[in-house]
């Protein structure tokens, strides 16, 4: 790894990169590898996210006994993920995408095998540090979307994002369809049957790591520095760009670009954290939670397969004016629906994961757009942070506005926001316009 990036740094390109440099198919072809490979690990992650998603809030109430305290998995989860999405920036910045991604999937499964153990145990301090480490392949199942970018041209980049994450579709449905056998798994092995979805996890993320560690060469990040270097006919791209006071960024297609994916996120835990709690508190059973929680998570990421086309044809501001007033819809539907309909309960699920996909790839696609190669990664990871604290803080405070108030307050209140959502973008593109 640290020899390919010493040649990106020499003079002379070795054969293997100059290849590609001189060859648009053979640049195609890896771009095609890289979205394959990210595909299959992608996969295996989405399994190993929504296990956690599924009970994790549960298992915090059932081991403190509070319902107002819910949100603390996904509070410090997420702080774990914002906390290693710097780093995973970093370490792709510096050595590729393929250590950054696969150092992710390793931690998540790490943080994931320490939750089933805190809960043979009976250790708070163990799960807390396990959640804050399973957040990191929260991250990385994020930050994947990325690598799919780094060959993609402008008219590819909402695409390449849409393919990486509509992969995870597969185990995000599959995954939460396992809690009751999962369930029964832990019983017949001693573990607490909610810590079940756990073992899940740790073996999806374990698989996800091994997956870019042996498959995603060569790096797509360093082969697209050199393209890029070669077109500009300044010498290698990462010399050059240290003698530069500071890349150009577009900051007005940054700022938009990283407030659609904040809200968004926001909306999104608030509401998808404190449904399971929700249905369990009016006597829905697990097989139910788990269905219903399947549909969010597989209307997360599978509308991808259409959203990336639709940012591409019709543009970014448009599918993320779109996220809002489909959140808007989410929160009105959530705050009217009768606590023992599972029809409307999975209507509102199904639209929160719907709005939140059309944010997330608008977004991210504004976020490409606007920075340039040289410090991308490391871009990509410090926005990942906020994005990840948004969801910290949001899943704190359902937990307590549940608790204080109703499912029903959360839900408009995810309304009212995503309303100013679709003022703050309009508002921009117009000043963008001018």
């Amino acid at each position: 790894m640290i020899t390919e990036i010493e040649d990106v740094n020499s003079s002379k390109q070795p054969i293997w990169l100059q290849d590609y440099i001189d060859s648009p198919k053979k640049q195609q072809q890896l771009y095609k590898k890289t979205l394959i490979i990210v595909i299959i690990a992608q996969m295996f992650g989405g399994a190993g996210l929504t296990a956690g998603i599924t009970v994790g809030a549960l298992l915090v109430q059932d081991m403190l006994g509070s319902e107002s305290v819910a949100g603390i998995q996904v509070a410090v989860s997420t702080i774990g993920s914002a906390g290693t999405a710097l780093f995973i920036g970093w370490l792709s910045q510096r050595f590729g995408r393929r250590a950054g991604i696969a150092f992710g999937f390793f931690f998540g499964g790490i943080g994931a095998m320490g939750v089933v153990i805190a809960t043979l145990i009976n250790s708070f301090f163990l799960f807390f540090v396990s959640l804050f480490l399973y957040g990191a392949g929260t991250a990385t199942n994020l930050q994947a979307r990325y690598a799919g970018t780094d060959l993609a041209t402008d008219k590819q980049r909402g695409t390449a994002v849409s393919m990486a994450m509509v992969s995870t579709t597969l185990g995000a449905l599959v995954s939460p369809n396992l809690v009751d056998i999962m369930g029964e798994f832990a019983d017949s092995i001693g573990v607490p049957t909610l810590a079940g979805p756990f073992i899940l996890a740790a073996a999806a993320f374990i698989l996800a790591g091994l997956v870019i560690l042996i498959f995603l060469r060569p790096e797509p990040l360093i082969v697209s520095e050199a393209i890029a270097n070669d077109k500009e006919k300044k010498g290698p791209l990462r010399t050059v760009q240290s003698n530069l006071e500071k890349p150009i960024i577009n900051r007005k297609g940054f700022v938009i670009g990283i407030t659609i994916m904040i809200l968004t996120q926001f909306v999104m835990i608030a509401i998808m954290t404190m449904t399971p709690v929700h249905m369990k508190h009016h006597d829905f059973g697990l097989g139910e939670i788990g269905l219903v929680m399947s549909l969010h998570i597989g209307t997360m990421y599978f509308p991808s397969i259409f959203t990336g086309p639709l940012v591409d044809k019709f543009g970014r501001t448009i599918i993320a004016v779109a996220s809002g007033v489909i959140l808007v819809i989410s929160g009105v539907v959530g705050a009217f629906t009768p606590p023992n309909s599972i029809m409307f309960l999975s209507i509102t699920v199904i639209l929160l994961g719907i709005g939140w996909n059309f944010g997330l790839i608008s977004g991210t696609a504004l976020l490409v757009d606007a920075t340039p190669l040289s410090i991308r990664a490391k871009t990509q990871g410090s926005v990942d942070v906020w994005y990840a604290l948004s969801g910290t803080v949001s899943g704190a405070l359902s937990g307590w506005v549940v608790a204080y108030s109703s499912y029903a307050v959360l839900s408009i209140s995810g309304s009212i926001l995503s309303l100013l959502l679709i003022i703050i973008v309009i508002w921009f593109s117009r000043s963008q316009i001018k």
